[in-house]
């Protein structure tokens, strides 16, 4: 029993941040700065191709879509979570990523992100078909 205890402590101590189960994880309501659609402008290096488009929409209520498109759209919904003082966008498929704000841009998964007034009308038809409160893993 001390060993389990011990490597939990071990854990929060690190600073790593795993989910198993997505279902598990706490979703956290979106500071009102972050509300809203957010998307790359010009080349990014993390991103696949300099004519690629990344965006993250953040809901009031902490849900999120990561819509990346290129030659096809890969389209991840997800929700905020809060962990020691640091906010994370978890995604349906468990891939977790920090959200900084810097001013007017946001810093996520590599890529500096603006607000815009709305989504890309290819993440807006995903959004269309798959509201964001009916995400399942």
């Amino acid at each position: 029993m001390k060993n389990v205890a011990l490597v939990a402590a071990l854990l929060a101590l690190s600073g790593c941040v795993q989910v198993d189960d997505y279902t598990a994880v706490v979703k956290t309501p979106a500071p009102a700065e972050l509300v809203g659609n957010w998307q790359s402008k010009g080349p990014q290096s993390s991103l696949v191709s300099p004519e690629a488009i990344g965006s993250l929409i953040i809901t009031a209520e902490g849900d999120t879509l990561d819509c990346r498109q290129w030659q096809r759209v890969i389209a991840l919904p997800g929700k905020l979570t809060l962990r020691s003082g640091t906010l994370y966008n978890v995604t349906a498929k468990r891939e977790i990523y920090d959200i900084e704000r810097e001013g007017s841009t946001l810093e996520y998964d590599g890529m500096t992100l603006e607000k815009v007034d709305r989504p890309t009308q290819e993440c807006a038809d995903y959004l269309a078909k798959n509201p964001l409160n009916d995400v399942t893993p």
